[in-house]
């Protein structure tokens, strides 16, 4: 029924502007206002509980500094802010890769790249990996997962556990409209997509305990709507723009939360899993470097009470951390091997006496991006981000010359390089990523393969990603760095 309401182009444009004013009024009303109030201390609680469901919402290619609760200017987020505000804000989340199936594949498995084994463009999860839906099915749960892009698909490895794993049937959606973008591909549909197909599964099982996984895609498309608001027309503009029309597809996720009486007993969370670059290191895009704009994510965990004063967690946390934190809410078991933490104890310990979050505090964490990884007649050529303290610090194994060190407390863009300063410790930040790569493949053995037939490469070209990919810039960026650390700097 609401597809036949949708596909008439004047109720379209009516229930834009509905959402348009919901988005507003999110602005001045707390989302979700049948949560009862709670306090920080209460999240401990939750573990208690026997009547909790999951939402998992996965913004493809949403960079935290383009959200109003994360800074921004534009108002292109009211709905995410809002549940930013009632909720658990993460200041500084990195990814873990710039591109979606290793980042994915990571945030599922709670391990780093170098350890799922998934870092090139025919790797697979393993089936001896226990994920989170498998952990939420054997608790009870009824498992769905919806997804448009193609690296999350089933053959890959990514629908253990869920019920319901599928790819919604593209629909003709008369306001949504692609942006002109860095790629000039086009994917079929919209994310109203998953937001109609989410909305009729919690419907169909709100009697039930749910697990929902939502992985939007039109931010990666840069598609919006025609009532979102005219920035102007840069890549960088139309981007901003599908944020919003994302953010209102959400605003109808918690309207039918809120009708079916469900908010007060949902655990939802936003997350992503890279970021976009825009010229700030050279190039537009993601999947070719690991610098600020393609690591920094969103992280929100929304509780199902409402906190009077949200939380934000300044430390820098890491998107494997995501699933050892929601399991350790909800009591249940943790992913086995997991390298992530839970971030519960740097939630509680402002509210708590005698929480240890000292551990959570000393942590380097990673991010990794073979440079081949869609060249599959070429060997490995990892590249490796490491955030330790205040220091990023970015080594390519093929051109270790080249390496880049920043300090983001003085330079938050990452613009200066500082390898040759003196003060830097580059012997005791070079050993740990030594120490990274060394520390062993993954527990369940080498990645399966799988065959990327045409017919796939065509629909995963469809989300811009080419397989012969190169960036003759990044090549002669690197090389002149290279040239000139070679004069300056002598490495063992």
């Amino acid at each position: 029924m609401l597809r036949k309401l949708i596909d008439s182009p004047w109720t379209y444009f009516a229930l834009a502007s509905v959402l348009v004013i919901l988005a507003i009024l999110s602005q001045i009303q707390t989302v979700g206002e049948d949560a009862p109030e709670g306090t920080v201390a209460d999240l401990e609680s939750l573990s208690d509980r026997d009547d909790l469901n999951v939402i998992f919402i996965l913004i493809d290619t949403l960079r935290a500094d383009r959200l109003g609760a994360y800074g921004y200017e534009r108002n292109t987020s009211p709905n995410l802010d809002a549940l930013a505000a009632r909720g658990i804000r993460f200041a500084s989340a990195e990814s873990q890769s710039s591109w979606t199936k290793a980042s994915m594949a990571s945030l599922w498995a709670s391990r780093y790249p170098e350890r799922t084994g998934v870092t090139r463009s025919d790797d697979a999860i393993s089936q001896e990996a226990l994920l989170p839906a498998e952990i939420l099915n054997e608790a009870g749960y009824q498992t769905a997962g919806i997804w448009r892009n193609g690296w999350v698909a089933n053959n890959f490895g990514f629908g253990q556990g869920f019920d319901l794993y599928y790819k919604p049937t593209p629909n003709r959606n008369p306001g949504a409209r692609r942006g002109r973008s860095p790629s000039e591909f086009q994917l079929g549909g919209s994310d109203l997509d998953i937001t109609e197909s989410a909305l009729e599964f919690m419907t169909n099982h709100k009697n039930d305990r749910f697990f929902l996984y939502l992985h939007y895609m039109d931010v990666h498309q840069y598609v919006s709507s025609d009532q979102s608001p005219s920035w102007g027309t840069s890549f960088s503009d139309n981007y901003d723009r599908s944020i919003f029309w994302t953010d209102q597809n959400i605003g109808l996720l918690m309207e039918k939360l809120f009708e079916l009486e469900l908010l007060s007993h949902t655990m939802i969370v936003i997350a992503s899993d890279h970021g976009e670059g825009f010229f700030e290191h050279g190039g537009e895009g993601h999947a070719r470097s690991l610098y600020k704009e393609v690591q920094h994510v969103p992280l929100i965990i929304v509780p199902p009470i409402r906190l009077a004063e949200g939380v934000v967690v300044e430390e820098s946390v890491a998107n494997i951390d995501i699933w050892p934190t929601v399991l350790d809410m909800m009591g249940l078991p943790p992913v086995p091997d997991a390298e992530g933490r839970s971030l519960l104890p740097l939630i509680l310990e402002g509210s708590k006496e005698g929480v240890d979050a000292e551990a959570l505090r000393n942590r380097s964490l990673f991010a990794q991006l073979d440079k081949n990884w869609g060249k599959r007649t070429k060997g490995p050529d990892p590249l490796i981000s490491m955030v330790d303290g205040s220091y990023r610090y970015i080594f390519l194994e093929s051109v270790p010359e080249a390496t880049e060190v920043y300090d983001r407390s003085t330079d938050p863009l990452e613009k200066k390089n500082i390898v040759r300063d003196n003060s830097v410790p580059i012997a005791e930040l070079q050993a740990k990523v030594k120490n990274f790569l060394d520390a062993g493949s993954p527990v369940w053995g080498d990645a399966p393969r799988v065959d990327v037939d045409e017919m796939m490469q065509a629909q995963l070209r469809a989300l811009g990603y080419a397989f012969t990919m190169t960036n003759p810039e990044e090549v002669q960026r690197r090389k002149k760095a290279a040239e000139e650390v070679q004069q300056n700097q002598k490495w063992d």
